[in-house]
């Protein structure tokens, strides 16, 4: 009796251990692009989210086409990104079950303040050109993010073949928006930013908004429910729990709550 009792004791010890464990490992993992951490975004709409659901988020943020592949690959549950042309791809290819629009922001170009290129204004076109022209310091992503991708659209509007055109004066960096706004700063140079970053961002040296306000600048941002027929590990219940959060009434106040110095940073514009 005395050993039955012992043992029903160490089952409730192990149980009382086990349970807590289970509760700590209800997460997902959300793919997602680097402007929505390095802007502080995550940071502050992800406990909301874990609040609301009691479901922790684990975020791998990388370039949009490094996170379209990692969804392709079944290594996350949800994709929260911006390249509406490659996200509808996904989605055709079967590796996504619905894409949906969630919030914007815009695109700027930085660069330094006494803009030695003349590239100042509000086309997006004409400031590349005079960039070009001038061979002036230009820092590109060069990493298949939603941002690199939006850039190579702007040299093709603006009627420069990039690659033929490319030189000393130009930097591709493979990396995400912070590190690649560092280099910008180090070499004074003109980049392309998503403005949330930007105004995240504390080493800008000498460096300040050249070209903003072109309608062309426009940066829609969805979320994308990895498909479990390709993938039947992946977190449907949880991970969809995530996705109508973001497009809910509390999710898209989350949204745009979220400022820095005053200044709202994401735009929620969900179509429900």
């Amino acid at each position: 009796m005395k050993l039955h009792c012992h043992f029903i004791a160490a089952l409730s010890s192990i149980a009382l251990l086990v349970a807590p464990a289970q509760a700590e490992d209800r997460y997902i993992t959300v793919a997602s692009t680097t402007s929505t951490e390095q802007s502080g975004l995550f940071k502050h709409l992800l406990p909301l989210f874990e609040k609301d659901a009691g479901i922790k988020v684990r975020v791998i943020a990388q370039g949009t086409g490094q996170a379209l592949d990692t969804g392709r690959r079944g290594d996350a549950d949800v994709l929260f990104v911006h390249n509406k042309v490659a996200e509808e791809k996904f989605v055709a290819e079967g590796y996504g079950v619905k894409r949906q629009e969630v919030m914007y922001n815009d695109f700027v170009v930085i660069g330094p303040k006494n803009d030695p290129a003349k590239a100042k204004g509000k086309d997006i076109r004409e400031g590349l050109r005079h960039i070009e022209a001038a061979k002036a310091p230009f820092v590109s992503r060069g990493d298949k993010s939603g941002t690199h991708a939006a850039e190579l659209r702007y040299w093709k509007a603006a009627g420069i073949d990039i690659d033929s055109k490319k030189g000393a004066w130009y930097r591709d960096t493979g990396s995400g928006m912070g590190p690649s706004l560092n280099t910008a700063s180090s070499m004074n140079a003109y980049i392309l930013s998503d403005r949330a970053t930007w105004l995240n961002f504390k080493n800008r040296g000498e460096l300040g908004i050249v070209v903003e306000g072109d309608k062309r600048l426009f940066n829609q941002y969805g979320v994308i429910m990895v498909n479990p027929t390709k993938h039947p590990h992946v977190k449907v219940a949880d991970g969809q729990k995530f996705v109508d959060w973001l497009v809910s009434d509390a999710g898209q106040k989350g949204i745009a709550d979220y400022k820095i110095g005053g200044e709202q940073l994401f735009f929620p514009n969900a179509a429900r």
